[in-house]
């Protein structure tokens, strides 16, 4: 049996935390899934987290779902 390979493994630990991203989203403001998963595809968490180098994608969803909300946060208060 073959090993995964790090991007393999970097794909799939991407793809489980923006399945929890967008889940954290709906739990927390009540939106449809298609919002939530426009939230968490156009923050700019999403770029970073694809960022293989950056291995941000080894961090907690729950870790990451923090960071995005204080860019949001960020964001408003810059209003």
């Amino acid at each position: 049996m073959n090993q995964p390979n790090h991007h393999q493994i970097a794909t799939y630990l991407t793809d489980y935390a923006l399945s929890e991203l967008v889940k954290y989203v709906i739990e927390d403001t009540g939106c449809s899934i298609e919002e939530a998963m426009e939230q968490v595809y156009n923050s700019p968490l999403m770029t970073a987290l694809q960022d293989e180098e950056g291995e941000l994608y080894v961090q907690s969803p729950a870790y990451l779902y923090d960071l995005m909300k204080e860019h949001v946060a960020e964001e408003i208060e810059a209003l």
